[in-house]
């Protein structure tokens, strides 16, 4: 079943690496006391979400904390060292936490794991952003396969 408004965030495993230390948490315990954005994409370092939808999150990052938003979080089945090193390249240090969903259970449980192209080689995240509070799921924007509109930054944006 796919996560829904007034679901909360799923408690699977995470990783989170912030300089050489990789911790563990899960989406709920990271968005627990907070507003926060959270982004999912199919792939790090992939034309989309390298060139438009992380890179949206991270120049509007600051308008967003001025609208109420503690945090944001941008979810990939990828592996923490995977994921910083692409937070690293496009800028997100300090603006967006890349969480690391590495054997895709937080995506399983939220019901957005696609199947993709066998160029990515496994389940992923489908494209989605969703604004929680407290865990809470308060607005959701899912893409349709291969779409990006929806869950872009400035249409969020727009929206809170």
């Amino acid at each position: 079943m796919t996560i829904a408004v007034g679901d909360h965030l799923p408690d699977d495993l995470l990783h989170l690496k912030v300089n050489i230390s990789i911790t563990e948490t899960s989406l709920a315990a990271w968005a627990a006391g907070r507003k926060v954005i959270l982004l999912t994409v199919p792939g790090a370092f992939t034309p989309t979400c390298s060139e438009k939808h992380l890179p949206g999150y991270i120049t509007l990052a600051d308008d967003f904390k001025a609208k109420g938003i503690d945090a944001i979080g941008c979810l990939s089945v990828n592996d923490a060292h995977v994921m910083a090193a692409w937070g690293a390249q496009v800028g997100a240090t300090g603006k967006v936490d890349m969480l690391a969903d590495a054997q895709g259970l937080a995506a399983r449980a939220m019901g957005i794991d696609v199947v993709t192209t066998p160029v990515l080689g496994k389940n992923r995240a489908g494209r989605t952003a969703l604004v929680a509070e407290n865990g809470v799921v308060k607005q959701l924007y899912i893409e349709e396969p291969a779409a990006f509109s929806v869950s872009a930054a400035e249409y969020v944006m727009d929206r809170l």
